[in-house]
């Protein structure tokens, strides 16, 4: 093939990743045709389902396999990539079996290498600096991402969903776990925009009369003002929990009052960044002298800088502090500040040197289902089916990047995968399609809204 041919070739691809709205599926949602405009030489498949009780990803891996593995060629191809790594944790036999089998009878290629790399039980896995420092060795630049060491990370359903793209099928639908206080904990295939509620109900409803949702991993995920909310293309998963959880009550209480009970409470023990992911790393990330830096001191204070490096895993938060207070939260209104004030980090030339003990202070995901107590809801989540929805709400931002431009009116009728919001022109964002067929009913607050007729 001649390197215009390739070129060609490679602009096909992307547009047609472009025209299905595919998006970073593990929660960030970076449009992925933008991704995979790089040059790099390894693109790494994030199987690690690293927030506890998550499991659409190795049921995609175990069940879908040959469809995640195109999507990942795609991905390879465009970015001129000759490793394919999948990496997934030893503890999911089935997926990983399956992953086995199939990269064992792919022919070999020069230009296409795929490989299996068998992920320890441990949080956070899935974070892409860590699992870049876990496969490659290398450690990844503060504040930088792993293009800058030659590699791209994707999410399974990303690549997934890739692999649709191709058939000119685009993005309508969404795996999710459903667990917590649900009568049948599940894995599920759910229109985008399906309501929260509709989703519960398909999972036999709720178990007790006062509660909250968490949609995502309990670590970082974001609680439901309510349960009319839509499922979205990030929807990782739906967590039905008791109002007063452990997991809930952080999640809820005024970030002011928090930070101010933080800064009284905290006996500078430094748990807190001696378990730190990015510390561990070699990272200037110090979250436990972060917890010193007054409100009025973030823009002035070098120190405050370090904030910028935090991911917000939550380990400090939910594992480390002895006190029980959040120096995420704290890391996280720091960050605000200096963001919103344009404030940047100056990366240094120093070495970064991984800490030796960085191994030994890995967090076993075991460990953190107790100390988050969620072991009653360990429960293996197996796929349940596909919920048909009668109604759907898409939000036009569903992504990194700018709202899609609505493209149909209310009374237009809509097929499922038709286009109902575009990417603005010379901006970045991603298309939005709907994801039932029936008729547009109305189009408000960022919301294209669908009943079926």
């Amino acid at each position: 093939m001649t390197f215009l041919e390739e070129r060609v070739m490679n602009e096909q691809i992307l547009q047609k990743i472009c025209e299905a709205g595919v998006v970073g599926a593990g929660g960030a949602g970076l449009p992925t045709h933008v991704k995979a405009r790089a040059n790099v030489e390894t693109v790494l498949v994030n199987g690690a389902s690293c927030e506890p009780l998550l499991m659409s990803d190795p049921y995609l891996l175990e069940t879908k396999t040959d469809l995640v593995i195109q999507g990942l060629k795609e991905i390879m191809t465009c970015t001129g990539a000759s490793r394919g790594i999948i990496c997934l944790k030893g503890k999911h036999k089935d997926a990983l079996a399956a992953v086995q089998d199939r990269v064992s009878k792919e022919p070999i290629e020069q230009s296409l290498a795929l490989e299996l790399y068998e992920l320890e039980d441990f949080y956070p896995a899935g974070d892409e600096q860590v699992l870049v420092h876990e496969v490659l060795g290398k450690t990844v630049p503060e504040r930088g991402i792993p293009l800058q060491l030659g590699a791209v990370v994707s999410n399974v359903e990303s690549l997934y969903n890739v692999a649709l793209a191709m058939e000119n099928r685009p993005v309508t639908h969404r795996y999710l776990t459903v667990t917590g206080e649900v009568a049948k904990p599940m894995v599920v295939k759910v229109p985008v925009g399906t309501p929260v509620s509709d989703v519960l109900a398909f999972a036999g409803g709720p178990t007790l009369a006062n509660f909250k949702v968490v949609d995502g991993g309990p670590m970082m995920g974001r609680v439901l003002k309510d349960i009319d909310q839509p499922v979205t293309k990030t929807t990782s998963a739906l967590i039905l929990l008791p109002c007063n959880h452990t997991v809930v009550t952080g999640k809820v209480m005024d970030p002011a009052k928090l930070r101010r009970i933080t800064n009284t409470v905290c006996c500078q023990c430094s748990r807190c960044t001696d378990l730190c992911p990015r510390n561990l790393l070699g990272h200037s990330l110090h979250p436990h002298k972060l917890m010193r830096v007054l409100d009025s001191q973030v823009l002035e204070s070098p120190l405050a800088r370090e904030a910028l490096l935090c991911s917000e895993c939550g380990i400090c938060e939910k594992y480390a502090c002895p006190m029980m207070v959040s120096p995420r939260e704290v890391n996280a209104q720091i960050k605000k500040v200096l963001m919103a004030a344009n404030v940047t980090w100056e990366a240094s030339d120093k070495e970064l040197l991984a800490n030796r003990f960085r191994k030994n202070r890995a967090v076993p995901t075991s460990r953190l289902i107790q100390r988050l107590n969620l072991s009653h809801y360990e429960a293996y989540a197996r796929y349940r089916g596909e919920l048909s929805a009668s109604r759907v709400s898409l939000a036009l931002r569903q992504h990194i990047g700018a709202p899609a431009q609505c493209v149909v009116s209310p009374g237009d009728h809509v097929k499922m995968g038709d286009l109902v919001g575009e990417i603005p022109e010379g901006a970045m964002g991603a298309r939005v399609h709907a994801s039932i067929d029936g008729i547009v009913e109305s189009v408000s607050d960022g919301k294209v809204t669908i009943s079926r007729g």
